[in-house]
């Protein structure tokens, strides 16, 4: 049987006068003592059905059962709309269609909530998902992020990459996060791990040979969530052997240049600029700058080596932002509390009335002529600080810096600003385990200038390490690839891993590495982050079709859940309540 002719959202002026038959979800039904109006919905749109008791009477004998989200099937004639009665919001709105027939042909329980309801709490809307991907919003970011996944691989197949699948289930190695692990059947007491990243099996399609390869992969990674963070996500995932920056930058531009112009119209402008991880952090205080705005961050330290304000005076660095307004007391309290949510303990300010030309601020009586005329605070400006060592100072005034360009107007929500991060510090100290961890994964190269000596001074080395970044997201983060077993295992040995460590989690890429591995590199893009931004979305799991929630828990299907007590024995696993 056919269950249409025609979908909802396609019906035009051109249709007049044609019998079709239509099937969708009931979106409002309107009762007009009488003849009974009914939106029906699918995927494309909404058609108007009129059921009219003098022409159709058994269909406006069912037409007074119907609700929201009832399934429905019509089949009528299509007229135009009179001319008071035209809707131009519609791509439908200049016909509707006179029902001959109609058929219910599923009905709905009372909805939890109606699909144009605002302010549904989130929990909700994921234990109905079904429901909540009817709405619009969804099925416009779902269908957005299929097609840019269609333009995906065709444009990485254009360019010569091998889509290659690799497993799901394989070895829990350090890489970060912590790992999702898999308990196996047939060996009790060892485990499978869900991967990560494709990282090392990326690197050895390389070693084997297939020089160009990508994958739309998916990774788990066991984590605190938020609104831009899941456990579960998708990557493109790209290497390639004897890799040319230059070439793997311009065919990411290219691709995205085809996706921003096919997906929302607009296009991008490119080649897209560089900045190095240094200048990134000293201007914007982030690795991911939003550069849609400028109110970039100064450095006051050299200016207040001698303050009498003691802060100042002892701090590693002194850095400001410059902010083109006056604050009052309530104001700069509301700032603090942003401030010390990263970390600071207080924020100082100065403040030069606008009408007056006074400073304004509990430390200017600490500060000299010659500081205050260094920091030439302009009528109608204050200047905030932050004091301390470098790192905190970019972790607060970067976060101002955010909070201040969305308060102040200064960011253009229509533009889309990409930009290349370059040269990333190689390692950093974990201060909980005393030791140097990777910035990126243990398998990035140092720079040629670091080659010989990054192991003799870690906090300095650099990698060649890189991030795509748009509008201060994080897209995704490349590098090239360590091919020399014997710095492979320098890195090892900086990180802490034992000689038996080494073999036990990273023998094979080793023993790979020893048989002829090409120079290789690559990049890992977020496919659930680019659809975010794509879609203008600020949370995650509105691109997402099935996501967990913020707790990582799936109030849809109630998992993670128990299991029963047999399959535990038949895997030689103890639950150990947390009371024990």
């Amino acid at each position: 049987m056919s269950w249409r002719d025609m979908r909802c959202g396609e019906l035009r002026e051109e249709h007049v006068g044609r019998h079709l038959t239509l099937a969708g979800w009931v979106d409002r039904r309107r009762d007009h003592g009488g003849l009974v109006f009914v939106d029906v919905r699918d995927w494309t749109g909404v058609t108007q059905l009129v059921i009219n008791p003098e022409r159709a009477p058994e269909a406006a004998e069912r037409a007074k059962e119907i609700r929201n989200e009832f399934v429905v099937q019509a089949r009528g004639e299509v007229v135009a709309r009179s001319p008071e009665t035209v809707n131009p919001k519609m791509p439908t709105g200049q016909v509707e269609v006179q029902v001959d027939d109609l058929t219910v042909v599923s009905r709905s329980t009372p909805l939890p909530f109606q699909l144009d309801e605002e302010g549904v709490d989130e929990t909700l809307r994921l234990r109905y998902r079904w429901l909540d991907l009817r709405r619009e919003k969804l099925q416009r970011n779902l269908r957005l992020r299929a097609r840019m996944v269609g333009l995906i691989r065709r444009h990485m197949e254009d360019a010569g990459y091998l889509e290659i699948q690799t497993p799901i289930l394989y070895k829990s190695t350090p890489e970060g996060a912590r790992d999702f692990i898999v308990p196996s059947r047939l060996h009790k007491g060892r485990f499978f791990a869900l991967p990560q990243s494709p990282q090392i099996l990326k690197q050895l399609t390389m070693i084997a040979g297939f020089d160009r390869y990508y994958q739309i992969a998916i990774c788990f990674r066991d984590e605190d969530l938020r609104a831009d963070r899941v456990q579960e996500i998708t990557q493109l995932d790209v290497e390639m052997s004897f890799p040319d920056r230059e070439e793997l930058f311009a065919t990411m531009e290219e691709m995205f240049g085809t996706i921003w112009r096919e997906c929302v119209g607009v296009e991008v402008e490119r080649p897209w600029p560089r900045m190095t991880f240094a200048e990134a952090d000293r201007r914007f205080g982030s690795d991911k700058p939003d550069t849609r705005f400028g109110l970039e961050l100064e450095d006051a330290t050299a200016a207040t080596r001698g303050s009498g304000f003691g802060v100042f005076a002892s701090a590693e660095a002194v850095r400001f932002l410059r902010v083109p307004r006056t604050y009052s007391r309530a104001e700069l309290a509301a700032l603090e509390e942003l401030a010390k949510e990263r970390g600071a303990k207080g924020l100082a300010y100065l403040i030069r009335d606008e009408q007056s030309g006074e400073l304004r601020s509990p430390i200017a009586k600490f500060l000299s002529e010659e500081e205050v005329e260094a920091l030439a605070v302009a009528p109608g400006e204050t200047l905030l600080f932050a004091a301390g060592t470098w790192e905190a100072t970019s972790r607060v005034l970067g976060h101002l810096r955010l909070h201040l360009g969305r308060e102040l107007g200064l960011i253009d929500d229509a533009a889309f600003t990409f930009l290349w991060v370059t040269d990333f510090p190689m390692f950093e100290w974990d201060e909980d385990e005393e030791r140097w961890t990777a910035v990126h994964h243990p398998f990035t190269r140092p720079t040629d200038d670091w080659k010989g000596g990054f192991d003799e001074s870690p906090r300095d080395a650099l990698a060649y390490a890189y991030d795509l970044v748009v509008n201060g997201n994080e897209l995704g983060g490349g590098s090239f690839r360590i091919h020399e077993p014997d710095i492979q295992a320098r890195v090892f040995d900086l990180l802490a891993l034992t000689e038996a460590q080494q073999r036990a989690q990273f023998g094979f890429l080793l023993d790979a590495l020893a048989m002829g591995a090409p120079p290789h590199g690559g990049i890992a893009l977020g496919i659930d982050r680019m659809t975010m931004v794509l879609a203008g979305e600020p949370n995650l799991r509105d691109v997402i079709a099935f996501p967990k929630n913020q707790a990582g828990l799936d109030p849809m299907s109630g998992a993670p859940s128990p299991v029963a007590q047999a399959q535990l024995d038949e895997l030689g696993i103890t639950v150990v309540s947390e009371d024990e």
